[in-house]
């Protein structure tokens, strides 16, 4: 009965000898050329910039449009199953999907009159 999970065993210890000895060789061979550009923090091609001191709104809409981002990947992974067990589910499952669907769509419905979804 264990004979069967041991090419998964085999190839999980190749896999991470592999990812392991590709970084350390990464850091030994590669090269170690550092200035004052790659020592700087880096924010998508904007130069970093202080916050003003004192009390100030943060704008939300970055989180709410990661959170959106987290909801439906939530909502992919529960999609799945779902999709491979919808023959022996019946009716049931699927008013529990649509169900579950419109609670997903409210939240997206709520970021987009909210304005997270508008970048300027």
């Amino acid at each position: 009965m264990l004979s069967n999970y041991v090419p998964i065993l085999v190839l999980l210890v190749i896999a991470s000898a592999f990812a392991i000895g590709s970084v350390i060789i990464g850091a030994l061979v590669g090269p170690k050329r550092y200035n004052r550009a790659k020592l700087d923090a880096y924010e998508c091609g904007i130069e970093p910039s202080r916050e003003p001191v004192g009390p100030h709104r943060f704008p939300v809409k970055f989180y709410l449009t990661a959170m959106l981002f987290i909801v439906f990947d939530i909502e992919i992974i529960f999609l799945y199953p779902w999709a491979v067990a919808f023959g022996s589910l019946g009716i049931f499952g699927l008013v529990e999907m649509v169900l579950f669907v419109a609670t997903v769509f409210v939240a997206y419905a709520y970021v987009w009159r909210r304005g997270g979804l508008e970048w300027d």
